[in-house]
């Protein structure tokens, strides 16, 4: 059944809308802290802008993961948001756990929240609450100090790629 030539709910299958959400293009941003003395972090490429007043952020992450039920143990978070060149940096932040900040540049607050030092943006949160969304959980952060120094082109993912929005044919 087809409501003006788009499928209903009952016609969709996962692979076909992972396909469809992909078209849109996202920035990627990276979520780290110290938790019980281990630097723990995930790449995320549903990060946005919430509200200027109070400051806030969200990053959506699968009921599924093992890292989050870490992370938000954290008193504070650092969210970098990464730029053009950090493409390996993200696959290793979605890698093997032991391996995830190997020879990354970073910087740790006195709070515990961890940033990489070459990103174009970094924000010092803290969880302001956790909405289930489905299979997700949409997270958002409260900001308490940003730092901006990068001018280059951020990190995009998109068709299940990272670098620019790419056309296909």
């Amino acid at each position: 059944m087809s409501v003006h030539g788009l499928a209903t709910n009952q016609d969709l299958d996962r692979s076909r809308l992972r396909e469809v959400f992909g078209v849109f293009p996202s920035g990627v941003v990276a979520v780290a802290a110290t938790v019980d003395g281990d630097q723990v972090g995930l790449a995320a490429s549903s990060f946005t802008s919430v509200s200027l007043d109070p400051p806030l952020v969200s990053f959506s992450v699968a009921t599924a993961s093992r890292t989050w039920p870490t992370l938000r143990r954290a008193d504070h978070l650092g969210v970098t948001i990464l730029a053009e060149h950090h493409d390996e940096a993200c696959r290793q932040l979605a890698g093997p756990v032991e391996h995830r900040f190997d020879g990354l540049p970073l910087t740790t607050s006195a709070e515990g929240a961890v940033t990489l030092d070459d990103g174009l943006a970094r924000l010092d949160c803290t969880v302001h609450d956790e909405v289930e969304a489905g299979d997700h959980l949409i997270v958002l952060l409260r900001v308490h100090d940003v730092d901006h120094a990068d001018t280059s082109r951020p990190l995009v993912f998109h068709r299940s790629g990272f670098g620019l929005a790419r056309r296909t044919a």
